[in-house]
């Protein structure tokens, strides 16, 4: 059962089961009020399920989920309506006065004032991601949902894009949920990171670094490599150095 509460999300004993598998087995997480959370996982661990169920797509299964009313959902697909225009896109679903003029105020906090009256098939890939963006915050969410949206970008313009988020987020302070198979993106953008594993939360790390983040900092290296661990996976050393304000 879904419950409607304030700006945070509670979840206990959540389960989805498909076919003989249970996917999600008994998932606990809580998100605090402006928290920004990071949800890892090896490909089929539930991650997007887990998404799917606190958006509100998912009511098939066990378990209490407590989430706010005002959530927004973004996607690795920016799913706009090539016969709408780009304004039009932002507010779609929306009723009220002004709409217009608040998807103008929107597509100007992404870069986007310009292109208003676009149509989407002109847009480049990072350019409707934004649009993408733009119609998420224009629902003023108390709940963000992020499912991989940097993933079909390129590697300048996924920069690009995580500092955008990063600088939307504090500005407009919702809780977070990003889904990402990007170990990097976690750790330069969310306050904590959870590995999804065996249909649950198996580990969580405190991201306790200051922003913007550098891929150069020891800690970061650190946290970098124990996530990996986590993922089983053996670390690389890296010598590139970014924060999120450098990627601008």
């Amino acid at each position: 059962m879904t419950t409607a509460v304030r700006n945070e999300v509670r979840v206990r004993g959540l389960r989805r089961v498909f076919g003989e598998r249970a996917v999600l087995d008994g998932v606990d997480l809580d998100i605090a009020p402006g928290e920004f959370v990071a949800l890892l996982g090896a490909s089929g661990s539930g991650k997007s399920t887990l998404l799917r169920a606190l958006a509100g797509l998912d009511g098939e299964g066990g378990g209490e989920i407590d989430v706010p009313d005002k959530r927004a959902v973004v996607y690795q697909e920016h799913r706009l309506l090539p016969w709408s225009r780009v304004w039009n896109n932002v507010v779609l679903g929306l009723q009220g006065r002004d709409l217009r003029k608040r998807a103008e105020a929107a597509l100007g906090e992404v870069g986007l004032a310009a292109h208003a009256d676009a149509w989407p098939l002109t847009l480049s890939g990072g350019e409707s991601q934004r649009v993408a963006l733009a119609r998420a915050l224009v629902r003023t969410p108390d709940l963000l949902l992020l499912d991989e949206p940097f993933g079909a970008l390129d590697a300048l313009t996924r920069l690009t894009a995580q500092a955008l988020v990063a600088d939307l987020w504090a500005e407009h302070r919702p809780a977070v949920l990003l889904v990402t198979h990007d170990v990097e993106e976690a750790l330069l953008l969310a306050d904590r990171a959870l590995l999804l594993a065996d249909g649950r939360i198996a580990r969580e790390y405190v991201v306790d670094l200051p922003r913007p983040r550098s891929l150069d900092d020891p800690r970061f290296i650190a946290l970098r490599r124990d996530l990996l661990d986590g993922l089983g996976v053996r670390a690389v050393a890296t010598s590139r150095a970014v924060t999120s304000k450098e990627a601008r």
